[in-house]
């Protein structure tokens, strides 16, 4: 194991000491959403934030970025390898949220240090993850109607929830819901549902995906 993944390990088990999951408790002006865009083994990714108005979801600001990659694609370890794309690009957004939700991880990781947690620690904001898919843990699926959930479980303490598995849309796969920093897993599953519209997906994460391939298609055009 190279010395900077042993570093990296280290640093998310330590950084694990100081999360804060407490309730948000605050009305929400603006919501944000966050995506990446890259290919596996490329030597540079897109990145960017949307700010939306909240509860009405209309887009207020974006920014985008383009910037190297300097550490590899390891499952557990992807902050490393993004979230230098999202700080660039989260200095360029004028309209900041008081909530972003993520693409990704939030303590439903295993060292609870998902990419959520880890910007949330970082931009010191309140964040929640939402992924598409399960990192880690184990859970009964639940119902098929939009709204339903269930317990996402640790796989080894399996007394310990660390997320929700969230069903957004009537018998369509459902999202990995969990706390990233400075809220809770019931806000987060509210909050969640609150910004799904006609799609699986919430609207911050999705228009972020949105907006950051349109940025990455238009850029890799002029390289042509």
């Amino acid at each position: 194991m190279d010395s900077p993944i042993k570093e990296a390990i280290e640093l998310q088990k330590k950084l694990r000491e100081n999360i804060i999951l407490t309730p948000f408790n605050k009305k929400i002006q603006y919501i944000g959403g966050c995506d990446m865009s890259m290919n596996l083994f490329s030597t540079f990714g897109f990145a960017g934030f949307v700010t939306l108005s909240y509860p009405d979801l209309t887009i207020v600001d974006h920014s985008v970025t383009k910037k190297n990659i300097n550490f590899p694609y390891i499952s557990g370890l992807l902050s490393f390898r993004e979230i230098p794309m999202l700080l660039t690009a989260w200095k360029k957004l004028k309209q900041k949220p008081d909530i972003i939700i993520v693409d990704g991880a939030g303590i439903a990781h295993p060292r609870r240090l998902g990419i959520a947690t880890h910007l949330g620690m970082i931009l010191r904001i309140p964040t929640i993850g939402c992924a598409k898919s399960l990192l880690t843990g184990i859970y009964k699926e639940p119902g098929k109607t939009p709204g339903s959930f269930s317990y996402l479980y640790d796989k080894y303490n399996k007394r310990e929830i660390i997320g929700a598995v969230v069903r957004t849309k009537y018998n369509v796969k459902p999202l990995f819901v969990s706390p990233g920093y400075m809220i809770t897993l019931k806000e987060s599953v509210q909050i969640v549902l609150a910004c799904v519209r006609k799609y699986r997906l919430p609207e911050p994460t999705r228009l972020a995906h949105n907006t950051v391939n349109e940025y990455r298609i238009k850029a890799l055009q002029k390289l042509m």
